[in-house]
Order: C-alpha cells, then sequence, then structure tokens
C-alpha cells in the first residue's frame, strides 16, 4: 500500500469510489482529511459546476484529492481544463477508452492520468498509452458495472502488469481483509464507495442511508438491457419501482432510434441523463421507492452511520491484523 500512497499522496491507498450526489465537497474532503484519497463524482456536470466543486473541496480540505470524469461527457475536454486550472493532481476516467488527445490534455497540466480497465487487454492497452494508474473494478460494484467479478479480474490482471504501474482494485470490497488479500496479490490500494454511502459527512438523504443499512447483499441487483441495438451498460441498485421505470425508459429511446430522431450517441447520452436523475431523486431528495438507489453488493456491511475517519481506521485495521496473522502463521 506503500507504493498506492505514494502515487497518491496520501497516507491510506484508499480511494473513495465517485458516485454521482454522493462523492462531492463534503464526502470527498472528509475522506482526504481522513488519510484517504477523495474523488470528485463529476457525472453530468457542466464545466461551471465542476469549477465550483472543486473550489469547494479545496476550501474544506488541504489534502490531495483527484476528479473522476466520463469518456463520453460532451464536454469532456472543457472538464479537463476546469481541473488544470485548479491544479487538479489525479484525473480518473471512467466509461470506456478515452477519446484521441484526452490522455495528452491531462498531461499536459502536471496531472496523474488514472484508468478503468474491465479486461487484461484493455489495461495492456492503456499502459501502453501512457496512463500512469489503472483501476480494476468487479461486478459486485454499485453503478455501472462490468460483466466479470473482481476476484476474477484480479487475477487475470495483477500479476500481468502490477509491477508496471500503480493497480488500485475495486468491486465488493466492505471489511479489511480483502483489502490484505488484494494488496497481497500485488495492488497498490483499493477504492470503496458503498462503503461511504453512510458517513456522517455523506449528504445523501436519510432514507437513502437507512436503505443501506437495511439491505442485505442480494437486495442489489443489477438493470436489464431489453432492446440489444442499444447498448447500455449495467448498473447495480438496490432493487425498487425504478426497474420498471428504467426499461420504459430503454423503450423509449429505443423507439426514437428507430424513428431516426437521435443518433446513438444521443441516445446513450439520454441513458445517462437518466440515471442521473433517478439518483438525485433518491440521494438528495429521498425517494427510495422511484429513485436509483446505487449500491454495491457490500452494501451488506454498511451496518451503521459513522464518520469517515473511523470507517477509514477500521478498514486499516482490520487489514494489518489480517496480515499480521497471516505472517505469524
Amino acid at each position: 500500500m506503500a507504493r498506492g500512497a505514494a502515487f497518491l499522496g496520501c497516507e491510506v491507498a484508499i480511494l473513495g469510489g465517485a458516485m454521482s450526489w454522493v462523492s462531492e465537497r463534503h464526502l470527498v474532503a472528509a475522506i482526504s482529511n481522513a488519510g484517504g484519497f477523495g474523488l470528485i463524482a463529476c457525472g453530468a456536470m457542466t464545466p461551471d459546476l465542476l469549477d465550483a466543486e472543486i473550489a469547494g473541496t479545496k476550501a474544506l480540505t488541504d489534502r490531495p484529492f483527484g476528479v473522476n470524469l466520463i469518456t463520453m461527457h460532451p464536454d469532456l475536454f472543457e472538464l479537463i481544463a476546469v481541473c488544470a486550472r485548479h491544479g487538479v493532481g489525479h484525473v480518473v476516467l471512467a466509461g470506456g477508452l478515452p477519446p484521441r488527445g484526452s490522455l495528452e490534455a491531462i498531461r499536459e497540466s502536471g496531472a496523474k492520468v488514472v484508468c478503468f480497465a474491465p479486461a487484461l487487454a484493455m489495461a495492456k492497452k492503456l499502459i501502453r498509452s501512457g496512463v500512469d494508474a489503472l483501476v480494476i473494478e468487479g461486478m459486485e460494484a454499485g453503478g455501472h458495472i462490468g460483466p466479470v467479478a473482481t476476484s476474477v479480474l484480479a487475477q487475470e490482471i495483477l500479476p500481468e502488469v502490477a509491477n508496471d504501474v500503480p493497480v488500485f482494485v475495486a468491486g465488493g470490497i466492505g471489511r479489511g481483509e480483502a483489502i490484505a488479500a488484494y494488496l497481497e496479490m500485488g495492488a497498490a490500494g483499493v477504492q470503496l464507495g458503498s462503503r461511504f454511502v453512510c458517513a456522517t459527512e455523506s449528504i445523501a438523504h436519510p432514507n437513502f442511508k437507512r436503505a443501506f443499512i437495511r439491505a442485505s447483499a442480494r437486495d442489489a441487483v443489477t438493470s436489464v438491457q431489453i432492446d440489444p441495438r442499444l447498448p447500455v451498460i449495467p448498473v447495480r441498485a438496490l432493487k425498487n419501482a425504478s426497474t420498471e421505470l428504467f426499461t420504459a425508459k430503454q423503450r423509449e429511446v429505443a423507439q426514437l432510434l428507430d424513428e431516426g430522431k437521435v443518433e446513438m450517441a444521443e441516445a446513450q447520452l439520454q441513458i445517462e441523463r437518466y440515471w442521473a436523475g433517478a439518483l438525485r431523486r433518491a440521494v438528495i431528495d429521498g425517494d427510495v421507492e422511484h429513485g436509483s438507489v446505487m449500491a454495491g453488493q457490500s452494501v451488506g456491511m454498511v451496518k451503521a452511520e459513522e464518520p469517515v475517519a473511523t470507517i477509514i481506521a477500521t478498514l486499516a485495521a482490520e487489514a494489518e491484523a489480517a496480515l499480521a496473522h497471516r505472517h505469524a502463521c
């Protein structure tokens, strides 16, 4: 973990997973202040909103934090420029292969580039393109997910590339024992999202937090794609009425494609905007029945609302104890 902490500039190489509406200035600053590494979830933000969010975060912490950007965002290069103006040291790109010129734009600002790698071939391609670090996230995670489990990705990717760049493992991690296991496999650190949703510093609505505390792992299910012509990245969330609402939204967008009223890129963007709105209804407004309660399968390990510092200290203590026990045997 020392390698990951040195790369991030923090004390403990635990990244706060970027969760739209949740990973804003208060939670991000709290994670960084507690020795971890907070990530602002830019999501569908405009450049002006991101500018304000970065400034707000800097007012709450003098420790390093990063910004997570979505590669399909229509204003990606403007968002990169906003990060550069603020001197953000780490930019994480999620959602697919970085568009041409984006890696260069980030590096020109002096920032480190971190990218998600859903497969070994992608990891090697990204390393060749010059990324500074990788995140490998399994299907147990909340929000947008890939098709492969975290444990399988770790076994496939870590032995091949962990010596080349720092690799952070994410998806379904809720305890320090799991962190210890991935560190022993070669990871430089980990990323957790769901574990931080019920932090005292999280602005998530009390209804949202209660839904997390009551849920078990099996309650966090994936969305279903109804039209093969409309590629939809699955989303893991707590099962509720929004499942049917998303099915209706897919039908609506598919019909617009059939009628030639939208191009594929616009259709996918409409889906992304749907998720942003549905998530806001749950996180901010507290409508946990008709909004999207995105959660990873580690939600079952979220038992109570507690300060970020306590969460990180607990995870670190569990990891240290696990490593000490293994080395003593």
